[in-house]
Formats: C-alpha cells, structure tokens, sequence
C-alpha cells in the first residue's frame, strides 16, 4: 500500500474519532439533529477509511455507501448491522438538515437491558440505573422483569449478545 494511501486511511480515522466525539457532546447538550449529523460523517469516514484500504476512492456520500455495501456487508468482512446503521444515519441526517420540520428526541431511543435476575430485582434496578446515571438517554424506571413482555411486542433489537 502506498505511503499516501495509509497517510489518507489514517486521516480518515482521526476524522471519523473526532466527529464521534462532537456528536456525543452535541447529544449531552440536547443538539440531537446535530449530533445525529456528526455521528453520521463518523461513520462516514471510518468507511472511507475502509474502502481505502481495498484502494476504493468514492465521490460521493450515495457512492461512498453503495461501495461500503458491496465490498464489506455484502462480502460480510463486516456485520451488516453497521451497513444498516450507515444508511439510517444518512437518512436522518439529511432529514434533520434539510427539513425544517423533522425533529428527533431523546425519547426516540429507548434502552432495554436483559439479563439474568437472581436476587433481588429491586437491587438490581438500583445498581442498573447507578451504572447509567449521566448518560444522555431517556430512561423509565422499571422494576427488571416488568417490561421486557411490553417491550418485545412493541420494539425491535439492534443489538444482541451472542
């Protein structure tokens, strides 16, 4: 690979490190539109940095995002959750830019955590709510294993462990 070339992919990577961190303070400060923006050129330039490492160079966000798929989540050298998660940002960056109506709350993202209960579940939801406390997010407190029934039936997993 060209000395070039690793000099760009590194760029491209403290790019995507530093707009990480705008979006998480620009979320702290209540600026979700914002801060949906900044973790959407995050993403943005670590594929970026990734098509370069195959030697790709795109002109375009709709270019950038169709190489990403077909070269990474299609060959599945990455888990196609972070394609999924690309295209969403972009769709929700470009609304909360260009409409002037599109607005996104706290409240548009829920947690849910699940895991095995011995004990007592009361203490569990303290040392849960201990651990999150600071966090941007919106939180209902609920008693664990009270809400995972409602939250099944109503939601949808991102995320979950092997």
């Amino acid at each position: 690979m060209e000395p070039k070339t690793i000099e760009l992919i590194v760029s491209q990577i403290s790019k995507s490190k530093e707009k990480l961190e705008a979006a998480k303070m620009l979320l702290r400060e209540g600026f979700v539109d914002d801060a949906i923006s900044r973790a959407y050129y995050s993403m943005f330039h670590a594929a970026s940095a990734a098509l370069l490492s195959e030697d790709i160079t795109v002109e375009s966000h709709s270019a950038m995002n169709k190489m990403f798929g077909l070269r990474f989540i299609k060959t599945e050298k990455i888990d196609k959750k972070f394609g999924r998660w690309l295209n969403r940002l972009k769709d929700e960056r470009e609304n909360g830019d260009d409409d002037i109506f599109t607005t996104f709350e706290r409240s548009d993202v829920d947690l849910l955590i699940i895991c095995s209960i011995s004990g007592n579940r009361r203490a569990l939801m303290v040392a849960m709510d201990r651990d999150l406390k600071g966090l941007p997010i919106a939180r209902d407190r609920h008693i664990p294993g009270t809400v995972a029934r409602p939250a099944w039936k109503e939601g949808k997993a991102l995320y979950e462990s092997p």
